[in-house]
């Protein structure tokens, strides 16, 4: 046996177990299962369940459960204080996981005897909490969201309602009134995410840094540390690029040239939070990222696209930005040493390069110039 895997398929109201083992030959077998209440008392009755039948503590044991909505945080945090490696995976990763194995049926039994499979087969990243500060800004970011959406919606409603053939004044100044309300909730929202950052001094400092940035401002700082932890967990900005659904992925099969563009398989909160920053960027001129918009623009023509490049080369910076607790400077140029010097090519070998594959040359693109890559001849990831 090389493994115990625990899967839990998790519902609003119940969640149903399914404790499994791989063994030398990767075959994985269901040894019990069993549903418990989505409730403190039900986690107790989880941690003794794995305990009873976690019989050898010298195999280790991995628990794979879903993300479904809020609904899993309450167990995947107190499995994770009681000292159990919790993954937590995004519902269609699981869906086409679940897919691959032919199963023609779907229920909750099944689900959790999936992931316990799932789990046993894979070498699944462990999950960790968010941290309490950060947590409740990103509730109050979510919200501030959801506000914005109903007042989007309302204010449609209204200009629909005003340009009908016949009006209603009663709805219209209810519409009125609701959207005043809204307006009221949102301020207090602002100046509640603003005490909460001046409440940690190291953080307010470092978001004044960012908010150096023209273009981004305190809300939008606070979407991004909010969906990411504080950077908590990322090692480097190809990750969060990653994570932000930034990253490019390639269709190409022999002759076959599909489009290239990115992934959007990340998060659209903040994908969402860089949309206007960027246009703010290239409309006053802010020397790095107005560079890399008409640079890109000359290759393609695509003033969309150019602008999506800028995103990701802002939320890099704001990265770079937190890591190194700088404020933002548009003329700042890295300092490369005499070993770095000897690694770059010759500006005509780099022509040739840059001439014969877009892909091979080491651009620079959507990186803070503090990340640069130094190496010219690396491909683009």
């Amino acid at each position: 046996m090389l493994k115990y895997s625990v899967g839990l398929d998790i519902s609003s109201k119940s969640i149903n177990g399914c404790l499994s083992t791989i063994d030398n030959g990767q075959k994985v077998t269901v040894k019990t299962t069993q549903t418990f209440a989505n409730s403190k008392a039900g986690f107790k009755s989880i941690d003794t369940w794995i305990r009873k039948n976690h019989k050898d503590q010298s195999i280790p044991l991995v628990i794979c459960m879903e993300a479904t909505g809020n609904y899993h945080e309450s167990c995947a945090l107190y499995l994770f204080e009681k000292g159990y490696s919790v993954s937590v995976v995004l519902p269609n990763k699981a869906k086409n996981y679940l897919k691959s194995l032919g199963n023609k049926s779907k229920n909750d039994s099944i689900d959790a005897k999936g992931l316990a499979q799932m789990g046993a087969e894979q070498c699944l990243s462990i999950w960790s909490p968010f941290g309490r500060y950060f947590y409740e800004l990103r509730s109050l970011t979510r919200h501030h969201q959801s506000l914005q959406e109903q007042k989007t919606s309302s204010k449609n409603q209204l200009h629909a309602i005003k340009n009908g053939m016949y009006s209603s004044k009663a709805v219209e100044k209810q519409l009125e009134n609701m959207i005043k309300l809204i307006d009221k909730q949102l301020e207090q929202l602002e100046t509640t995410i603003k005490n909460l950052f001046q409440s940690e001094e190291e953080v307010w400092e470092k978001v004044c840094n960012i908010c150096t940035i023209k273009g981004v401002g305190l809300l939008t700082t606070a979407i991004v540390l909010a969906e990411t932890n504080g950077f908590e967990l990322f090692e480097n900005s190809k990750q969060l690029v990653s994570y932000s659904g930034y990253d490019v992925i390639e269709n190409q099969s022999g002759k076959h040239n599909g489009k290239t563009k990115i992934s959007k398989k990340g998060n659209a909160r903040i994908r969402r939070a860089m949309f206007m920053p960027a246009f703010q960027a290239v409309t006053y001129q802010v020397k790095p990222f107005c560079n890399l918009f008409n640079r890109t623009f000359e290759k393609h023509g695509l003033k969309m696209k150019s602008y999506v490049a800028v995103q990701k080369k802002i939320l890099t910076t704001i990265y770079a930005l937190w890591k190194n607790n700088t404020p933002f400077n548009q003329e700042y140029q890295p300092k490369i040493s005499k070993e770095q010097e000897l690694e770059l090519p010759s500006p005509v070998s780099f022509a040739k390069a840059e001439k014969s594959s877009a892909d091979q040359v080491g651009t620079t693109q959507g990186k803070h110039p503090s990340e640069r890559s130094l190496h010219a001849s690396s491909p683009v990831s």
